[in-house]
């Protein structure tokens, strides 16, 4: 069963450790019987309105677990964790949610988050009714909006990008469409002139692969520029404190 474990607000301006990193290194907190499935960023609506730290991105580690009694201690680890790496004056958020939790309504949140502007209280109130756990762990408790958005866009399938997957950090450049799918991401051509990929095509990464959930699924959108595949998605220049 995959659990869905929403941060948010846990940096401030020049923080080491930006949110998706922090939530990415989650997993080395991981008790057995868990695994890391996949950590995604979120973008939610860039307004001037919007208190956040850079880019208003929550992020959501999504755990498979073999069995729910594992969720109580998941979740103080992941209170500690926060704890032990959020930024002093900070506004963290935690929200904690099964995949077989009624999430229909934190979805539609989620999906607000990306084009309204959003408040703690309607989030409290969907948490609430949806039965799943939502925590703010300090200052002005601003990050449980995100974190409840995260878990939402993340249930949804299709939004946000890859921070982790796997070994996603670790593939070489190039790499061949096979030697994608045997870890699980597929690579999906989308230019003008997209076509089905041969098993052992190679796909430069330029060293940042950035795999999207699409349908549920890791998938890394790929464009044929000057005879060659290049998987789309540049490094950005804050990349190690925001992812």
């Amino acid at each position: 069963m995959k659990l869905y474990m929403g941060f948010d607000d846990t940096d401030v301006a020049g923080a080491k450790i930006g949110t998706g990193r922090l939530a990415r290194l989650f997993e080395h907190k991981l008790p057995e019987g868990a695994r890391l499935w996949g950590a995604l960023r979120h973008q939610l609506l860039i307004d001037p309105r919007i208190p956040f730290t850079s880019h208003n991105s929550p992020a959501c580690a999504v755990v498979e677990i073999k069995d729910e009694a594992l969720i109580p201690a998941l979740v103080a680890r992941a209170i500690a964790h926060i704890a032990e790496l959020a930024s002093e004056g900070s506004d963290p958020g935690l929200c904690v949610a099964r995949e077989t939790d009624e999430l229909s309504e934190i979805i539609e949140f989620g999906l607000s988050c990306t084009h309204e502007i959003e408040t703690q209280d309607h989030a409290r109130e969907v948490a609430a009714r949806a039965g799943v756990e939502l925590l703010g762990l300090g200052g002005t408790n601003d990050g449980v909006i995100g974190a409840l958005a995260a878990v939402g866009l993340s249930a949804y399938g299709w939004s946000g990008r890859f921070l982790e997957y796997g070994r996603l950090r670790r593939l070489p450049d190039p790499i061949s469409v096979a030697a994608l799918a045997e870890v699980g991401i597929e690579a999906v051509a989308i230019d003008e002139n997209a076509h089905a990929l041969d098993a052992d095509s190679l796909i430069h990464t330029g060293g940042w692969l950035s795999p999207r959930l699409w349908g549920g699924r890791a998938v890394a959108p790929i464009e044929e520029r000057d005879g060659r595949l290049h998987a789309i998605g540049k490094r950005p220049r804050d990349a190690e404190v925001a992812d």
